[in-house]
């Protein structure tokens, strides 16, 4: 085989998928290249690369070769994709049709190449979680997976606030950052909540405590705050100990399944019903409702996707991100809360907001990365990249939303105690 032939033949394989030109230009294990000078290059440093595209086609495969350094993108991951999906978009290539003559010859392809062989083990950071789905050890664990990774990798990428979840941006000045944003969507939950000096709040799914802490110093609300993240835990203790709050907040270790109290005043749960799973959401809807009292408000902020897309996060985020998460489109979660005997009062959409914060964060994250190695792993920095990279894209293009859903808890003759005008 000549000097040049693996990345012929691999511009072959491409061109058989796309058409030509081929969307990329392809660099191969022994320096040959194929494809226009002028596309993203795609380096395919190693056969297996391809036999994990083999073993997982689209976009499992990819990821996988991509965060194992098996296959690279030079230059800005961002417009590489966006440069892909366009021309995908533009030749109408939502699927391939595997014809016997066409499998025959990227089987015999694929032989000349040293690719067919048993699958490669699955990437160091790819999730393992087991047992019985949204099962009490299950969620533990796939919650674990993520946020158990490192406080300090998150304190690297996150504002001062270490709000993991939609900002709400008010202003265009520059000098209005990603904190403010935080702090501006913190405050308005708070207000849309009602919260008033005295009032218990139920924070469930509290994350890294910016609601429970931002309600107990800005709205002297007393918290009760939830996780199944040990880290997590861990700071926000530091933080009621550092801020001298143990009197206003509690965090506990504890599923939300299993939460005893009942009465609060206000309930919320921000971007925390993606994990809780499709079956269970239902259960999760009725624990919102049965904890709050009659005339109480619950404030759910949860990501959406759009019917006929997949109900997840997709094979990538499920994979090495959030394990079993589920998104439905926004009138579905409407439904089931709903069905859980809550009223539901409005739906206020953020998408675009999602996109401002998933920018600043890849900002950070970018700004930071020989640290962010440091701490995690040249592995785990490259599925972070691909993360924020692809999950921006996302939300900018419309493939995921994001919404506050605000819901009462009618009292026993079906009033709401909700002001006939609103103003937030």
């Amino acid at each position: 085989m000549n000097g040049d032939a693996v990345a012929s033949r691999l511009a072959e394989l491409i061109g058989d998928l796309t058409g030509e030109p081929i969307p990329v230009r392809v660099r191969a294990w022994d320096g040959s290249q194929a494809g226009p000078s002028d596309a993203p290059q795609v380096c395919v440093n190693t056969p297996d690369a391809l036999r994990r595209l083999l073993w997982h086609p689209g976009e499992l495969g990819a990821a996988q070769a991509y965060v194992t350094g098996e296959l690279e993108v030079t230059g800005d991951l961002g417009a590489a994709l966006e440069h892909v999906r366009a021309v995908s978009d533009a030749r109408g290539l939502s699927g391939v049709s595997i014809t016997p003559r066409r499998l025959t010859r990227w089987v015999r392809t694929l032989s000349d190449l040293g690719v067919l062989g048993a699958p490669p083990a699955p990437p160091a950071s790819q999730a393992r979680v087991r047992g019985r789905l949204h099962s009490l050890r299950r969620d533990r664990a796939a919650i674990s997976h993520h946020y158990d990774l490192s406080n300090d990798f998150y304190a690297l990428i996150l504002d001062e606030t270490m709000a993991y979840s939609s900002a709400y941006w008010t202003s265009a000045d520059p000098a209005y950052t990603l904190a403010d944003a935080q702090r501006d969507k913190l405050t308005m939950v708070c207000r849309k909540l009602g919260l008033q000096p005295g009032m218990t709040l139920l924070d469930v799914g509290c994350g890294w405590g910016s609601l429970s802490l931002h309600a107990a110093t800005e709205f002297g609300v007393n918290v009760l705050g939830v996780t199944i993240s040990a880290q997590q835990k861990a700071f926000i203790d530091k933080q009621i100990a550092d801020r001298g709050l143990a009197d206003r907040v509690e965090i506990r270790l504890q599923d939300y399944r299993a939460i005893p109290e009942s009465d609060f005043d206000a309930v919320a749960s921000i971007e925390m019903g993606e994990h809780v799973g499709e079956h269970n959401y239902p259960t999760y809807a009725r624990v919102l409702a049965d904890r709050v009292k009659p005339g109480g408000r619950v404030l759910v902020q949860q990501m959406s996707r759009h019917a006929g897309n997949h109900p997840g996060g997709g094979p990538f985020i499920e994979s090495f991100i959030a394990p079993d998460m589920t998104m439905r489109p926004i009138g579905q979660t409407v439904d089931l809360i709903e069905a859980a005997g809550l009223e539901v009062r409005d739906v206020h959409a953020m998408r675009e907001h999602y996109v401002r914060t998933v920018e600043a964060w890849y900002q950070t994250f970018d700004e930071h990365i020989d640290e962010a190695v440091a701490l995690v792993g040249e592995e785990i920095a490259r599925v972070w990249r691909l993360y924020l990279v692809g999950g921006g894209m996302a939300f900018r293009d419309g493939r995921m939303g994001v919404d506050q859903i605000l819901a009462v808890r009618p009292d026993a003759r079906g009033h709401s105690h909700m002001p006939e005008v609103r103003t937030i």
